[in-house]
C-alpha cells in the first residue's frame, strides 16, 4: 500500500479568497454580479471568499477569465497586478454602456472625451 505523504500547498483557501475578494472590489463588482456572471450562489461565492470551502479548478479558471488575470494570479503564486483595475464603480457602469453602443456612437464619445482631456491638460 502506498504511503500517504504530507503535501503543503503554497497557498491556503482564506488566501486565495483574499484574493478573488480583492480581485472583484477592484473591478468594481458586488458578489451578486460575479456569482450571476459565474452562475453560482451568492453565498458559495461568499463562502470562497471567506476561505470556507476549497474552490474548484475549473472555477478558478472562470474566476480569471471573468476578471482578466492568470489563474497563478488567483493562486497567489504570482502577484496581482493593476491590470488597469477601475474603483470607481460609477466610471466602471458609463464605460460597460459606452461599450454596447454602436462604433460611431463610441467614435463621438471617445472624441469629446479626448477634446476634453486636451483643455484640462492646456490649463
Amino acid at each position: 500500500m502506498p504511503r500517504v505523504g504530507k503535501y503543503v500547498a503554497p497557498v491556503d483557501e482564506k488566501t486565495i479568497g483574499k484574493r478573488l475578494r480583492e480581485l472583484r472590489k477592484a473591478r468594481g463588482l458586488t458578489q451578486v454580479e460575479v456569482a450571476e456572471k459565474l452562475g453560482i450562489q451568492q453565498a458559495l461565492l461568499s463562502a470562497y471568499e471567506l476561505g470556507q470551502v476549497r474552490i474548484h479548478g475549473a472555477l478558478v479558471a472562470a474566476f480569471a477569465s471573468l476578471f482578466k488575470v492568470s489563474a497563478d494570479q488567483i493562486l497567489g503564486l504570482k502577484d496581482i497586478k493593476g491590470n488597469g483595475a477601475v474603483h470607481d464603480r460609477r466610471f466602471l457602469r458609463r464605460l460597460e454602456r459606452i461599450e454596447k453602443l454602436p462604433r460611431r456612437a463610441k467614435q463621438t464619445i471617445l472624441g469629446t472625451i479626448d477634446t476634453y482631456l486636451a483643455g484640462l491638460e492646456k490649463r
